[in-house]
């Protein structure tokens, strides 16, 4: 069994196919549910960000995983197997953990350093133990890799080389703005209170008293006087609003389909910033709210267009001032039409991408120098993660040998209790057995010891080969064949066995 990643990203695929592969909701649950039904696939989880769609997966060898992988991502979602070829990229053990821990550090993200993909990383891998697709070994990838991302973070100046997305977009998307935010702007220190949307902490318990750091003063700042529309209020929406808020927004206006969500972020942002009025509306309203805004932003995880470009033009219809649209949705909010109206700027994920491409040839040493400190962490953790899993792959040959060695002293007793005096003791009987059972162990002990200790290096399988064939152990268990059921419609598997149930 080896860990295998098979993915499109804004590195190997345009915008457009993008949007098209994305899993999101039921359909990621669907698809996955239906690779680890595949006798390649052990287990699966799916990691899917505004620029990547990742599979993850346990298989039981490249060619077959590869195969089910992606014959069921086309089928799910429609893409061509040729198209697929043309841009997917595969990782294969040591690689595909390499790979996973570059992104979720953010080496691998449109905005290096960028930290959100933490958060999306932990999110793919709870919803994988929710539904029953991650089992032990995707389990320890993803805990180690939360590991990794953590280390990059506080052992390093991360977080100073890189903007996160909603920064680096605004920077994007409001040159053609009276102002321009800087990811580098100096903000005032905001601790919004637990539960709140912003914050990323549960909600307190009654009578809990949270510190938190309220009533912020911005006199100014990089959007000063302008007025933003969020639409959305998940965690990239909160992020935005916080954000947008911090740089001196004068109106921050809300819509989500849960206007509880709406509300509740308002609420937050008028608790924390005295120079900011937080609203809502409906999510059906929003378009009506474009007269009294200067931007708009959106990553709401719709299917199809939120705002599309007839009704941008009617809402729009004798403006005289700019308004610059911030899509980083994925499939894409705002109908790519849009920018074709006069006076009207749409940045989307490929706008960002092209000008994610100039940053990085423009690399400063202070940020290089922080990425080698990055890459150094991750490659220290694969190697630690390949030495862990070696030595657990070796632990079912150790067992057979311990289990050869237990069934030899246990018929040796049988023959020698048949020759023993019949008026010997019971209690020297089982000090016999005892005495035996105890030179099997000494002499198994140190072998076992070290034959874990050198399956963590290079050529370790090669140690545990040679201790399989030496004393010709069986590991192999029996398993009964799986027939998964089909639907008749469709003829694809029905229902899928957990990770957790074949493991």
């Amino acid at each position: 069994m080896s860990v295998l990643a098979v993915g499109l990203s804004h590195r190997s695929s345009p915008v457009t196919l993008l949007e098209r592969v994305s899993l999101n909701g039921e359909t990621r649950r669907k698809a996955v549910g239906e690779m680890v039904v595949s006798d390649a696939v052990n287990e699966a989880m799916v990691v899917s960000t505004c620029n990547r769609t990742e599979i993850y997966a346990d298989v039981e060898g490249y060619h077959g995983g590869v195969a089910a992988i992606t014959e069921l991502l086309s089928w799910h979602t429609g893409v061509s197997l040729g198209e697929l070829s043309e841009h997917v990229y595969v990782h294969y053990d040591d690689r595909a953990v390499q790979h996973l821990f570059s992104v979720t550090c953010g080496l691998d993200s449109m905005v290096v350093g960028e930290g959100q993909i933490l958060g999306q990383v932990r999110d793919a891998l709870k919803d994988g133990q929710e539904t029953g697709t991650v089992g032990r070994v995707l389990n320890d990838l993803g805990q180690r890799a939360l590991r990794v991302g953590k280390r990059a973070h506080t052992e390093t100046h991360l977080d100073h080389a890189g903007a996160d997305m909603v920064a680096f977009g605004l920077s994007v998307a409001t040159r053609d703005l009276a102002v321009t935010p800087s990811p580098d702007t100096p903000v005032a220190a905001v601790t919004p209170p637990a539960g709140c949307p912003m914050s990323g902490q549960a909600p307190s318990e009654p009578g809990e008293e949270t510190p938190r750091t309220l009533s912020a003063v911005l006199p100014s700042g990089p959007l000063t006087g302008t007025g933003v529309l969020v639409l959305g209020a998940g965690s990239m929406s909160a992020l935005s609003a916080n954000t947008v808020a911090r740089q001196g927004a004068r109106t921050v206006t809300v819509a989500n389909r849960t206007h509880e969500r709406a509300a509740r972020l308002a609420e937050c942002l008028n608790e924390a910033y005295d120079t900011v009025d937080a609203r809502t509306v409906p999510f059906t309203d929003a378009i009506d709210a474009l007269a009294d805004v200067d931007l708009v932003i959106s990553c709401t995880g719709a299917q199809g267009y939120v705002l599309t470009a007839d009704e941008v033009a009617a809402a729009t219809e004798g403006r005289t001032r700019p308004l610059v649209f911030l899509d980083l949705a994925l499939p894409r909010d705002i109908d790519p039409a849009v920018r074709e109206q006069d006076g009207i700027r749409v940045v989307d994920i490929e706008d960002l991408r092209q000008a994610a491409s100039a940053d990085e040839a423009d690399e400063d040493s202070g940020r290089s120098s922080a990425l080698e400190l990055v890459r150094g962490i991750v490659d220290e953790e694969v190697d630690q993660f390949r030495a862990v899993r070696r030595a657990d792959q070796v632990a079912p040959t150790v067992v057979a040998l311990r289990s050869q060695a237990r069934e030899v002293v246990e018929a040796e007793l049988s023959r020698l209790n048949g020759r023993l005096p019949d008026d010997l003791d019971d209690r020297t009987r089982e000090e016999i057995g005892r005495a035996m059972r105890r030179v099997a162990d000494k002499l198994l002990h140190r072998p076992t010891v070290r034959v874990k200790e050198l399956a963590a290096s290079p050529d370790g399988e090669s140690y545990e080969t040679a201790l399989r064939r030496l004393f010709d152990l069986d590991t192999q268990t029996t398993e009964k064949p799986r027939t998964p059921r089909r639907t008749a419609a469709s003829g694809r598997p029905d229902t899928a066995r957990t990770a957790q149930e074949k493991a």
